[in-house]
């Protein structure tokens, strides 16, 4: 951090950060693959080596919570400046002010979107060396734009970007760059000047097609979990899953979710016995294993003593349950894994390190989980999962 520090120039990054939102209500607490959306923006200015201090302009008091638990500082936005009328700018202008009266003025402004959950911090770092060297006054991120624009009017469609009677190739064509949204690099002294990100020489920092999601409707937050989920999990085969402990539900994680009830009322499961060996090599591997539960079954308590894991049962607070039984082993959360597969499992999934969801778990789970594994509940994803977490320690 503060390559720029011998001529004094202090970079910061800010994050607007609202508690309303009218398209995806809490927004920016939303997980995207179990990570917040204003967390994963915090982390990709946090880990840019060129910032100095990462702010997060906010009115919400959950927000502040995560932000400060996240490694940011927080500037409390009033609220004549946090409606949904509000400008970006407004905030940005309102946390320079609170920096210069706390005594740490900024030079170079890094204005980040938390709704862009793909920003990459070297990225960040590019944008700044430039605004710093002096090329440019302000540099924001892009993605090439190949797209024949047309608007309509009482006339009917008419191109807007290209003549519509002469279908140029993309490679005869003049480039064109459409903006993502999600960082904006520039000078503090241009940007109080203008009152506006737009100012003096500006210029493009071209970023992957891929990391151009701008999240603002739900079903772009749900693309945005598969995305992750995927990248995730693509990280996951190659690297393996980095824990010391397994959590597991019962039902349709080492079942398929469904029982058999004879004509007396005992109620009988299918579990898999590729999951009874997955579990066997993780404590063999000496990674402690439990089993959390809602309700309380006679075959949960069997199946865990053939196991050789803890079982708790009886749970309505599976995060409750998952804190104390990492407290006991002396884990913390971070470094524990949870396999889930309904509603009943996402505060859980909520405060562990790696959330995991099975095949055909419950779309909330999904979006929640970190990792999104092949197999179905009671087909072995019991097995996939400890394989993974094995990967890891066999790569170190």
């Amino acid at each position: 951090m503060g390559e720029f520090q011998h001529v004094r120039r202090r970079v910061v990054a800010v994050i607007p950060a609202r508690g309303g939102s009218k398209g995806v209500p809490h927004k920016n607490l939303r997980p995207v693959a179990g990570v917040p959306l204003v967390v994963r923006s915090i982390i990709a200015a946090r880990d840019a080596n060129l910032v100095d201090a990462v702010y997060v302009s906010t009115d919400d008091p959950a927000i502040t919570a995560l932000a400060e638990s996240s490694g940011a500082e927080v500037i409390a936005r009033p609220a004549d400046i946090a409606g949904d009328l509000a400008t970006s700018e407004s905030a940005l202008l309102h946390a320079l002010d609170a920096m210069d009266s706390a005594g740490n003025p900024a030079d170079i402004l890094v204005f980040i979107q938390a709704t862009s959950p793909f920003i990459r911090s070297e990225q960040i770092d590019e944008a700044i060396s430039r605004v710093a060297a002096g090329t440019e006054d302000v540099v924001f991120s892009a993605v090439h734009n190949d797209a024949f624009l047309w608007r309509i009017d009482e006339n009917g469609a008419y191109g807007v970007n290209h003549d519509s009677s002469v279908r140029l190739r993309r490679q005869d064509r003049d480039p064109e760059y459409r903006e993502t949204g999600a960082f904006y690099v520039m000078t503090v002294s241009g940007f109080r000047a203008a009152k506006h990100r737009f100012f003096g020489r500006v210029g493009v920092e071209l970023v992957d097609e891929r990391d151009s999601l701008e999240i603002d409707t739900l079903e772009q937050m749900q693309l945005a979990s598969l995305i992750a989920a995927g990248r995730e999990r693509q990280s996951a085969v190659s690297g393996g899953i980095d824990v010391d402990a397994l959590i597991t539900d019962f039902d349709g994680v080492h079942t398929d979710d469904l029982v058999h009830v004879d004509q007396h009322g005992v109620e009988t499961v299918v579990v898999s016995r590729s999951d009874g060996m997955g579990v066997r090599l993780l404590r063999e591997a000496g990674i402690p294993v439990a089993i959390v539960s809602t309700e309380t079954n006679p075959v949960v308590t069997v199946r865990a003593r053939k196991l050789g894991v803890d079982v708790v049962q009886a749970v309505n607070d599976k995060a409750a349950a998952v804190r104390e039984w990492a407290a006991r082993i002396g884990v913390d959360v971070s470094r524990v894994a949870f396999i889930g597969n309904d509603v009943n499992d996402l505060s859980a999934l909520s405060i562990v390190g790696w959330p995991i969801a099975v095949a055909d778990a419950h779309p909330r789970v999904v979006t929640a989980a970190r990792i999104h594994l092949s197999r179905r509940g009671g087909d072995g994803a019991v097995r996939e999962a400890s394989e993974l977490i094995l990967n890891n320690r066999k790569a170190l």
